[in-house]
């Protein structure tokens, strides 16, 4: 993620938004601070599920995204925890700076791009510095449920990690990795993988090195059940699709044509076709937009490889078409 974000972007069009109030901050470690949100009067707030995030919708026209950290039983209230990026675009910026104790903000219905299987005979959950938020909320239910868990916490100093005192009320298996209590070396994840039993579904979510550090381990462990979250966009990849494609709106028939070099979201704002779109950088899934025909060029952070190979989904803020026509199930 980071500015401590799983999306980052312009202005969203969303489906109508919450309206929240910010009942508590407590700082929770260096540059963390925990922010929970209370419906206002007469406002219900939906069900959620581990892994979940949602968007908030901030004063200064921007948009970002924060897993929900507190217990899904906690159906009067949201739990996100917020890094103050060193490189902040604005968002945690202003978290940290402007936002106040009673101050209403806007805020989406969660999503779940990052889902618990509560039923997994055997779980591992790795996290890096904020990537505990998610790793929290699953840790909490997989114990409730009396599963098989191990959690593996890792940041760069004891410091600098978030809710310690909730993870050590939960108890169980819980590894804390502090680099500078080990000389300065990270944790060993590919030593850790290879403990693992082969049907264990493996988690993880922190910064990108880590997660591409986890998914080699995952691949050389012959894990097949792996689930990763990431905090901010996988470097691009060069398109070679040089000439555009052509898009057919299955539920109007209309077709649209996308030139080389422009996103197929703004092709479609262009020609004011109604779609729900937020970080602009295939993190949030709020675009996700169900695939009829075509060959589909994902370019996502969302999607598992086993959902690209399906090729019914797409992220359109990001991906386009290999080539030819797509045909997606829009009006």
């Amino acid at each position: 993620m980071n500015d401590a974000i799983h999306g980052a972007g312009a202005k969203a069009h969303l489906q109508p938004h919450l309206q929240a109030r910010v009942r508590t901050l407590r700082h929770e470690a260096q540059r963390i601070t925990s922010i929970e949100l209370v419906p206002i009067e007469g406002e219900v707030f939906p069900p959620f599920t581990p892994g979940a995030h949602l968007d908030l919708h901030l004063p200064n026209g921007l948009t970002r995204s924060y897993s929900l950290v507190n217990a899904p039983e906690d159906r009067n209230r949201y739990v996100i925890g917020v890094l103050h990026d060193e490189k902040s675009r604005g968002g945690s910026r202003w978290l940290h700076e402007q936002l106040h104790c009673g101050a209403t903000l806007p805020v989406s219905a969660p999503r779940n791009n990052f889902a618990l299987d509560e039923a997994a005979a055997s779980t591992l959950l790795v996290a890096g510095g904020i990537g505990v938020t998610p790793m929290l909320c699953m840790y909490r239910k997989l114990r409730e449920r009396g599963r098989a868990v191990q959690f593996v916490y890792c940041a760069r100093s004891r410091a600098q990690a978030a809710f310690l005192d909730e993870l050590a009320a939960l108890g169980g298996d819980v590894l804390l990795h502090f680099d500078d209590e080990h000389d300065g070396r990270p944790f060993d994840l590919a030593a850790c993988l290879a403990r693992q039993p082969r049907e264990v579904h493996a988690y993880c979510c922190g910064p990108g090195a880590m997660l591409d550090a986890f998914q080699r381990a995952c691949a050389q462990a012959g894990i097949a059940n792996v689930h990763i979250e990431r905090f901010a966009a996988a470097a691009p990849v060069e398109n070679a699709q040089s000439s555009g494609y052509t898009v057919e709106l299955a539920r109007s028939g209309r077709t649209l044509f996308v030139p080389a070099g422009k996103a197929l979201l703004d092709v479609l704002l262009d020609a004011d076709v109604d779609v729900e779109y937020s970080c602009r950088e295939g993190l949030c899934g709020a675009c996700q937009t169900r695939v009829l025909g075509g060959c589909v060029d994902h370019r996502d952070s969302v999607l598992t490889q086993s959902e690209r190979a399906a090729n019914d989904a797409m992220m359109i803020c990001v991906s386009g078409a290999q080539s030819g026509t797509l045909v997606l199930d829009l009006a």
